[in-house]
């Protein structure tokens, strides 16, 4: 709270920070309760398809550092930039692409959210023994008083300190994740008697699943709120130079959490050694439990609990900004008053939505968690990391682009929830929904970019020039 003074502070920790602290922020963010619950429930379930997913990612995510950070960072030097949506409309002009933005941002919040939020519910589940709606109102307590607290100065300094612990214990948790199951090719021999397909190269979901998850996480990794808007955070330009390097350096050291302990909890139920999970979300807690020493069990949960806090600070705010800040601006041209208050009070709402969310979808947590991701990725990258690179995108385009995002996004999920119409083979919504965002983006930008180059005000211009 002393150091949270202003909306500034609040989202952008007052654009003071080092290189080390957001690059680890970042890459903390990135896995939380996705990668350390979700990605080993999802390899438990699915085995190597979720190969497709987070290997890929390693890219995307270095490649947001190149393709977007310096815009980014620019547009905060020409500009009173603290969200996405200033950035949006101090690009393209006009109120319309904040509006669309920050509905796009909280859509995605509530759905994204909604999967750290049931990841700390799994965690307690095993922890504490207890019923997944108790877990989960524990859980809502403690990310509440939280994040309402500090804003993001809460988020990057813890991020800091557990990313370091996360990545010392990721790679011990690899080694005993492999020695249980009996070294890797014990691993996979077992799991391919037990089924070649799920060890095969698309996994149990087949090519289609695999290859547009690729591709969602491949180009949708510079479409991801919660990194590129801390590097508004950064305190000199200069200091994206290794961002890219270590941040891609470091995911790939988390991935190994990932894979392996859904692989070896998976190769132990088929052989015998271990009972069938009743969730496979469970893959990681009870892995964790049983098969590591007590200390080691011990740092990753706690290492794991402040990566989903952290990580939920983030949505937090970015949401709360996007309710508070972004959208009234975008319909009255300035922000309501008491903002800081507002945004604090917003968080609280935004915790509570995201848990009844999570509860409707009933979802693997690594499903849920490529649902919001979709949700971002088709809106934001065609916007901002094409937009800020090409002179001849529209306004008119990124509000199109955006709009179908969201019906495509969220007509499609419902859909195949209920069972009218789902896309075929398990291709991925999200991926469907960016493609199709990219090129309504492109297509239309193409159709009213006369003299657009015109209408960039001269700042972003030279921003975008260097």
């Amino acid at each position: 709270m002393k150091r949270t003074r202003t909306i500034s502070d609040f989202l952008v920790a007052g654009k003071a920070l080092g290189p080390t602290v957001v690059i680890i922020a970042a890459m903390s963010s990135l896995m939380s309760g996705f990668g350390f619950v979700g990605g080993p429930g999802l390899v438990y379930d699915s085995g190597s398809s979720s190969l497709w997913m987070t290997f890929i990612a390693i890219f995307g995510f270095a490649f947001s550092w190149v393709i977007v950070g310096k815009r980014m960072r620019l547009m905060a030097e020409v500009r009173e930039v603290l969200t996405l949506p200033d950035v949006v409309a101090a690009r393209y002009g006009g109120r319309a692409p904040r509006f669309m933005m920050a509905v796009a941002i909280f859509l995605g919040v509530v759905g994204y959210l909604g999967t750290q939020v049931l990841a700390i519910g799994m965690v307690l589940v095993v922890v504490l023994n207890v019923q997944l709606p108790v877990a989960l109102l524990i859980g809502l307590g403690v990310l509440a008083f939280y994040s309402v607290a500090g804003g993001i100065f809460a988020g990057v300094y813890t991020d800091l300190f557990q990313g370091l612990l996360m990545m010392v214990a990721a790679l011990a948790v690899f080694y005993y994740a492999l020695t249980v199951g009996g070294g890797m090719s014990e691993i996979s021999r077992t799991l391919w008697q037990a089924d070649p397909e799920f060890i095969g190269p698309w996994g149990a979901r087949g090519p289609l699943a695999s290859l547009s998850w690729l591709l969602l996480f491949g180009i949708g990794g510079v479409g991801q709120p919660h990194v590129i808007t801390k590097f508004l955070m950064l305190r000199n330009i200069r200091d994206l130079r290794w961002g890219a390097l270590f941040t891609g350096c470091s995911y790939a050291i988390l991935s190994l959490l990932w894979m392996s302990v859904g692989l070896s909890m998976r190769a132990l139920v088929e052989s015998g050694r271990q009972q069938p999970l009743a969730e496979a979300d469970l893959a990681a807690p009870v892995f964790l439990l049983t098969y590591t020493p007590d200390l080691l069990a011990g740092m990753v949960f706690a290492g794991l609990l402040a990566a989903i806090m952290s990580t939920s600070d983030s949505f937090l705010n970015i949401g709360a900004a996007a309710v508070v800040r972004d959208i009234p601006t975008a319909l009255t041209g300035h922000p309501i008053r008491r903002e800081l208050l507002w945004t604090r009070v917003m968080t609280a709402v935004l915790l509570a939505s995201a848990a009844l969310f999570a509860l409707y979808m009933e979802n693997l947590i690594a499903l849920m968690g490529t649902f919001g991701w979709g949700t971002f990725a088709a809106a934001i990258v065609p916007s901002v990391a094409i937009g800020l690179n090409w002179k001849r995108a529209t306004g008119l385009a990124c509000t199109s682009s955006i709009g179908v995002s969201i019906v495509l996004n969220f007509v499609l999920e419902l859909s195949a929830r209920h069972g009218f119409y789902s896309l075929p083979d398990g291709f991925s919504v999200g991926c469907f929904s960016l493609l199709i965002s990219l090129v309504v983006f492109i297509v239309v930008s193409l159709l009213s970019s006369k003299n657009a180059k015109d209408k960039i005000a001269p700042d972003i211009e030279a921003a975008m020039e260097v």
